[in-house]
């Protein structure tokens, strides 16, 4: 019997078959782990990773409306009782659906959140982490201004960029030439729009402390205030990617844990930080939303 020339469409179909395999081996290694620190705390774990450190401008790594889809996905089926583990990594997004999905989780878990933050969680991934009881970080991890994104532009730049036109040009008009293009890409609506998003950010962050890390402490008010202060003083914070380490974080009073005090759930924490960070750095992932059974929103970029 002679050998079957494999024709053009099998040829494909073997190699895409191969390509399969090796996305499902990052599933199954990450799935594991998670599970596995799961099984450690005895809590439930839903992990909330972006690809932007590792895609770049790729659009879809902030925090979108659509994400509250892959928080309901995940936590249907849990037990809430068990409470959650909220792991993030994130640069943060749009104020609504940052609110949105805290207030799910919320509604479904009470205040029996922790948040973990293996590196970095920015903006509205810190207002996230602040709706938590208590905040575990590392002592590379970081957090930053809660400044909020609109149209994926920090709205703080926008209106310090404003700001500044406006003083140049009322000192010297002749360089209105020179900002005209600058100023031409923003709306009245839309500076209006920065301005808001950053009062609601603040207000909602300052509220979230108030109903959970900070309920029943005495002199809370003033404890808020540090914090909010902190969190939003931009001549200190200067920009928007400015980073907050879990010292400094401690220290403006927030409720920080240091997650080297546990060796256990140190290495079960990193080992699925990395999980993460391998899945979206090889792999069309640009976002990943999943908890310890494997129930999982995964949304894919342009194919690498």
């Amino acid at each position: 019997m002679g050998v079957r020339v494999a024709n053009f469409g099998d040829i494909l179909q073997e190699i895409q078959d191969e390509q399969l395999k090796a996305a499902q081996a990052f599933d199954t290694v990450r799935r594991r782990h998670l599970k596995a620190l799961a099984d450690h705390t005895g809590r439930n774990v839903i992990a909330y990773y972006s690809g932007w450190q590792a895609k770049g401008s790729v659009g879809g790594t902030e925090i979108r409306d659509e994400d509250r889809d892959g928080f309901m996905r995940c936590v249907h089926g849990l037990n809430c009782d068990l409470g959650l583990d909220f792991i993030l990594h994130t640069p943060g997004g749009s104020i609504a659906a940052t609110q949105s999905i805290i207030v799910y989780l919320r509604e479904k878990f009470g205040r029996n959140i922790r948040a973990i933050v293996p590196h970095t969680a920015m903006s509205g991934g810190t207002i996230m982490a602040c709706s938590a009881a208590s905040i575990v970080m590392a002592r590379h991890s970081s957090i930053g201004p809660i400044d909020p994104q609109i149209r994926g532009i920090p709205a703080k730049g926008v209106l310090d960029e404003f700001r500044k036109a406006f003083e140049e040009i009322s000192a010297e008009p002749k360089k209105e030439a020179v900002w005209r293009p600058i100023l031409s890409q923003y709306s009245p609506t839309f500076i209006g729009q920065c301005r808001n998003a950053i009062a609601w950010s603040e207000a909602f962050a300052r509220e979230q402390l108030e109903e959970c890390m900070f309920r029943g402490s005495p002199n809370k008010t003033k404890k808020i205030d540090k914090v909010i202060d902190a969190l939003t003083e931009y001549d200190a914070v200067k920009l928007h990617e400015r980073q907050i380490g879990y010292k400094e974080a401690r220290d403006i009073g927030l409720k920080i844990d240091l997650l080297e005090s546990d060796k256990d759930l140190q290495d079960l924490v990193l080992t699925a930080h990395h999980c993460f960070v391998h899945t979206l750095s090889n792999t069309n992932a640009i976002k990943i939303i999943e908890n310890q059974t494997g129930g999982a929103f995964i949304k894919n970029g342009a194919p690498r």
